[in-house]
C-alpha cells in the first residue's frame, strides 16, 4: 500500500493540488505530518476539485508515524556526490519498477520552502530525485508529485507482477541491520567514520534491493555464517 506523506505542509492550496494529482493517478492514502495549515479550508477544497474524498480522508499524524512503514522513501531535488550516501538517489521510474504493493510504503514529500532536512532523509531507506536541468533543478511541489505519481501509475502493472511475492518487512530488515552491525563490531576499522559509513551503506543496499522474504532468509543464513567466522 502506498501512502503519500507530506511533512509540515505550509499551504493548504498545495495540499489540494497534490490531492488532485493523487486521484489522477489512483493514489488514495494521504498522511499529513504536523501540518502548518488547515487542509480542509476553502482553498484546499477548491484546488482538490473532484478529489475532495481523498482530502477528507487524510490522516493527521505526528513525526513518530514515520516509524510505521516497511519502506520509507524520501524525495529531494538536492543530490550529493558519491561520498554523501544519504543523498544518493534513484529515479521515480526505478522506484515504480521495484515496489511491491504488499509492502506498507511511505513516500515522504518535504516542505514547500526547503524540503526534507538531513535527519529526515537519514530516516528514509533511500531517496528519489527527479532528473532536471542543472540551471533550475527544483520543481514546484505539486509538479514534482505529478511526475512521481505518474511513474508509479505507469509501473502499477509491473507492481502487480510482484503481488505473488511476499516482501521482507521493516522488522525483518531491522534484524538484518542489527546482524550487520554485530559483524562490523567484530571487525577492525581505522576510524569510527569508516565503520559508520559501512552501516549506512548496508542499510541503503538492503532497502534498494526490495528483498523478498525468501531472499531475506537466505541472506540471514549467510550473515550468520559470517558472524560465526569473525567471532572466532
Amino acid at each position: 500500500m502506498i501512502n503519500i506523506v507530506l511533512v509540515q505542509p505550509q499551504t493548504s492550496g498545495n495540499i489540494g493540488a497534490i490531492v488532485r494529482v493523487m486521484k489522477n493517478f489512483g493514489l488514495k492514502n494521504l498522511v499529513l505530518i504536523d501540518p502548518k495549515c488547515d487542509h480542509l479550508d476553502d482553498d484546499a477544497c477548491k484546488r482538490a476539485k473532484h478529489a475532495k474524498d481523498v482530502l477528507k480522508k487524510a490522516k493527521v499524524c505526528k513525526f513518530d508515524a514515520l516509524d510505521n512503514y516497511d519502506v520509507l522513501v524520501g524525495t529531494t531535488a538536492i543530490i550529493g556526490s558519491d561520498y554523501n550516501i544519504t543523498r544518493l538517489p534513484i529515479t521515480p521510474k526505478e522506484l515504480a519498477e521495484n515496489l511491491n504493493p504488499k509492502a506498507n510504503i511511505g513516500i515522504l514529500i518535504g516542505r514547500e520552502g526547503d524540503g526534507l532536512n538531513e535527519e529526515e532523509l537519514k530516516k528514509c531507506d533511500f531517496i528519489v530525485s527527479i532528473p532536471a536541468s542543472k540551471e533550475y533543478p527544483t520543481l514546484n511541489i505539486s509538479h514534482a508529485c505529478a511526475i512521481i505519481f505518474y511513474e508509479l501509475f505507469q509501473g502499477s502493472n509491473l507492481a502487480k507482477n510482484n503481488e505473488r511475492i511476499n516482501p521482507a518487512t521493516k522488522k525483518e530488515k531491522e534484524v538484518a541491520e542489527k546482524m550487520i552491525k554485530e559483524i562490523l563490531d567484530n571487525l577492525d576499522f581505522n576510524t569510527r567514520h569508516k565503520k559508520d559509513t559501512q552501516e549506512q551503506v548496508w542499510k541503503r543496499v538492503l532497502a534498494k534491493s526490495f528483498l523478498a522474504k525468501r531472499e531475506f532468509m537466505v541472506m540471514m543464513g549467510f550473515f550468520k555464517k559470517v558472524l560465526e567466522k569473525v567471532k572466532k
